[in-house]
């Protein structure tokens, strides 16, 4: 992380945010806290609410409830019918199609917030200097947006939003318009320049590898709400109910019943086979009601041969992924999927899951 939540100051506060579309609420009490050089990263499927919930920050949504502070100064208040236009909350925003100017070179594309703000001509020419040497795209000050690659037109929108120094930037789908090669280099330099420069942002993103790679914090959205918060490692290790153990990594499902309960012990039943896994979520599970087990596929082993925690399958198929092998296994009325080191030849086998690996949500 850049800085720990508890030793930063807040720039940014959302408070019991609400948002409808005549009658179809799409924020339901969103309640969010960005620290100084922290980033929060939106996460959720589409139609969650987390492009609503960016674009209520930066103005260009209007909420009916609740309240956004930033950097100390209250932007909008549904109760005192406060609303602080767009231009008026000084925020850095990169939007998903960059929106550059394309009659404009990359030095006018950079300084013409800074012209709009009346900056002094010499002032302009040093924030845009720098801002171009910091992301790289000096020597390509005087070229048109057509004349640059998406990575490079993507730096340009970012370098225009960080000119003049807001006290939070706001992202949303920065990677989405790059291939997936460019993407991942992507997310590399820009955690980098995240982290040299102290930035504070909210990124809205749909891609999970990319929240977990940018961002100290991840925000999950759910329906309107916040279904888990937290980083990316509690995010992934510790999901909170089985929406957030779905949408958070490659996984594996059982659907079966419990047997047992021992503590956060359970046993469950699948058809003639039982596994046993840990409780989790805020759901009690109850003897002889329904579950759902949830293991992450890298945790799946295939064994030799019958032994605690495992189940006979048929290996259907083994698919190389470059870094490693995907098998498939078929047990019937599941599917399950494993990594591994080689391929491996169709047929019986059978499949481990380790006890604490399995999260049983009821």
């Amino acid at each position: 992380m850049t800085q720990t939540a508890t030793s930063a100051p807040s720039v940014l506060r959302v408070e019991d945010l609400q948002l409808a579309y005549g009658d179809n609420p799409i924020l339901k009490g969103v309640s969010l806290d960005l620290h100084r050089g922290e980033v929060i990263s939106l996460l959720g499927p589409s139609g969650s609410g987390k492009t609503t919930l960016l674009r209520a920050v930066a103005g260009l949504e209007q909420p009916h409830a609740g309240r956004i502070t930033i950097a100390g100064q209250q932007v909008f208040d549904g109760q005192q019918r406060l609303e602080v236009p767009a231009e008026g909350r000084n925020l850095g925003l990169v939007f998903q199609s960059y929106a550059l100017w394309p009659h404009k070179t990359v030095f006018d594309n950079v300084a013409y917030g800074l012209k709009l703000r009346k900056v002094p001509d010499a002032e302009v020419k040093d924030k845009v200097s720098d801002a171009l040497k910091n992301l790289g795209l000096a020597h390509l000050s005087q070229r048109f947006p057509h004349q640059l690659s998406g990575g490079q037109q993507q730096r340009v929108a970012i370098a225009r939003a960080l000119v003049y120094n807001p006290p939070v930037i706001l992202l949303d789908e920065p990677l989405s318009n790059l291939d997936a090669k460019l993407r991942e280099e992507a997310r590399a330099w820009l955690r980098e320049l995240i982290i040299r420069l102290q930035l504070s942002a909210l990124v809205v993103t749909h891609d999970q590898g990319e929240a977990m790679a940018m961002s100290d914090r991840i925000l999950l959205l759910n329906g309107g709400k916040i279904e888990q918060q937290g980083s990316p490692t509690e995010m992934y290790t510790q999901p909170a109910s089985l929406f957030a153990a779905g949408f958070m990594g490659t996984n594996n499902t059982f659907k079966g019943r419990i047997e047992t309960r021992r503590d956060d012990d359970i046993c469950i039943r699948l058809g003639e086979h039982r596994l046993w896994g840990r409780h989790c979520g805020q759901v009690d599970a109850q003897t002889g009601g329904e579950a759902t087990g949830v293991v992450r596929v890298e945790r799946v082993l295939l064994a030799d041969g019958p032994g605690d925690n495992r189940i006979p399958m048929e290996l259907v198929t083994s698919m190389y992924l470059g870094d490693r092998w995907e098998y498939v296994l078929d047990g019937g009325n599941t599917m399950v999927r494993a990594h591994g080191r080689e391929p491996l030849p169709a047929g019986p086998r059978w499949v481990e899951i380790p006890p604490q690996q399995l999260w049983v949500f009821a």
